[in-house]
C-alpha cells in the first residue's frame, strides 16, 4: 500500500515540481510516529535534531521559550527563558499558542513548531497567544535573538538568622553539571545558613543532570522510572552531596516541567525541604533520543517516571507544600512574593 501510493503520486499528482524524493520519505516517517498520539513521541529531521542538541548546548537563535503540550494535547509555552525576547514580549507559563505566523497550531508536532518559531537574530515571527484562564487571546510579534543561556547561577540574601544562597536552575542541559559545581563551590565558601534552589519557569532537560543536582542533597531513590512492560526501575544519588545537612527551600510554578519536577519530587518525598509555589507542570513521560543515519533523530517516550514512593505527576503536577501564588500586578510591579516567602523559612 505504502509504495503503491509512493509510485501513484507523482504520476497523477498535477504540480510535479512539487515532488522531493526526501521530504516525501521524511513527511512519511513523520506521520507513522504522529499516529500513536503522542505529542512527545516524534521524528526530527536533521535540521531539527540539530536545533534540539543546540538547546540542550544553551545555545540557538530564537525567542526563548521551551514549548510542549497540555493535557488537551494543545500546544503552550512550558515556560519563557530569563532575559529573552519570549520572557520581555510577556509571554507566561502555560500560555496557548494557537498561531505561529499564518499557521494554526492544531495539529502540529513539536519539531514542526520549533521549526517556525525559531529563526535567524534579527528576523521576526507572529504569535497568537492566549494567557490560561483568559478568553481573550492576544497577538505578539517578537524579534529573534542569539540565545545563551546559562542554566545555573547564584545571589545571596541577608536575612535575619544570616545569609541565604538563593540557586537559579533554568534548565538542563549539557553544562549544567559543570556549572552546577562551580556555583556550590561559591556557595560553600560563604557558608551561608542555607539555600533556595529556584526551579521556577525550568522546562527540563536532561534526566542525568537532575538526578546530578538532586544528588547534592539527598541519597537512595532519586527518581523511578515505569517501563512499557510494567516494570520499574530506580535511579539512585549519582554521588555523595556536599550540601545533605544544609537547611533547603525549593521554588515552583506552572513553568517548572519534566527533569526541575523530578529534583522538587525527590526533595518532598524525602521530606528535605520545603517546596513553596505553584503547582508545577505536570510533564511525568521520559524520551529516549535516538540518532539517525543522515543527522535525523527519534524521540520516543520509553516510560513514565515515578517519584521516589511511587507517584505519577504526569498531567496533575506537584503540589507544593505551601501554595504561594503572583498576580499580574506583584509581576508588572516585580515584586516576588513567592521568594518573600521563602526566604522567612530562615
Amino acid at each position: 500500500l505504502f509504495w503503491n501510493v509512493w509510485e501513484t503520486l507523482p504520476k497523477s499528482y498535477i504540480d510535479k515540481s512539487a515532488f522531493d524524493g526526501q521530504k516525501l520519505l521524511y513527511g512519511a516517517i513523520s506521520g507513522m510516529v504522529r499516529s500513536l498520539g503522542d505529542p512527545y513521541t516524534a521524528f526530527l529531521s536533521p535540521d531539527q535534531n540539530e536545533a534540539v542538541k543546540d538547546e540542550l548546548a544553551g545555545s540557538y537563535e530564537g525567542v526563548g521559550i521551551q514549548i510542549g503540550f497540555n493535557e488537551n494535547n494543545r500546544l503552550v509555552v512550558i515556560a519563557p527563558l530569563k532575559g529573552t525576547p519570549a520572557e520581555k514580549a510577556g509571554l507566561l507559563a502555560r500560555d496557548l499558542i494557537l498561531k505561529i505566523g499564518d499557521k494554526d497550531t492544531l495539529d502540529i508536532t513539536l519539531p514542526e513548531a520549533v521549526d517556525l518559531i525559531r529563526g535567524l537574530a534579527g528576523s521576526k515571527v507572529k504569535l497568537l497567544l492566549q494567557h490560561e484562564g483568559e478568553s481573550e487571546t492576544y497577538e505578539v510579534e517578537i524579534e529573534r535573538a542569539k540565545i545563551n543561556v546559562r542554566s545555573v547561577d547564584v545571589e545571596f540574601r541577608n536575612t535575619q538568622s544570616g545569609e541565604v544562597a538563593i540557586i537559579k536552575v533554568s534548565r538542563f542541559g549539557d553544562k549544567t553539571n559543570s556549572e552546577w559545581d562551580e556555583v556550590i563551590g561559591q556557595v560553600l565558601e560563604r557558608k551561608p545558613k542555607g539555600v533556595i534552589v529556584d526551579m521556577r519557569n525550568n522546562p527540563g532537560g536532561l534526566l542525568s543532570s537532575s538526578v546530578y543536582v538532586a544528588s547534592e542533597f539527598v541519597d537512595g531513590t532519586v527518581v523511578k522510572q515505569q517501563m512499557a512492560d510494567g516494570s520499574v526501575q530506580s535511579l539512585a544519588a549519582s554521588r555523595t552531596g556536599k550540601m545533605s545537612k544544609t537547611k533547603l527551600v525549593v521554588l515552583v510554578n506552572e513553568g517548572s516541567a519534566s527533569a526541575s519536577e523530578i529534583f522538587a519530587g525527590a526533595i518532598q518525598d524525602k521530606n528535605r525541604g520545603k517546596i513553596i509555589g505553584q503547582k508545577t507542570f505536570g510533564k511525568g513521560t521520559v524520551q529516549d533520543v535516538v540518532d539517525l543515519p543522515g543527522g535525523a533523530g527519534l524521540h520516543i517516550t520509553v516510560a513514565k517516571w515515578l517519584t521516589p514512593k511511587g507517584n505519577s505527576i504526569h498531567g496533575d503536577g506537584i503540589k507544593p507544600d505551601i501554595e504561594v501564588s503572583i498576580s499580574k500586578e506583584q509581576r508588572q510591579a516585580q515584586e516576588d512574593p513567592q521568594l518573600d516567602r521563602a526566604l522567612e523559612e530562615f
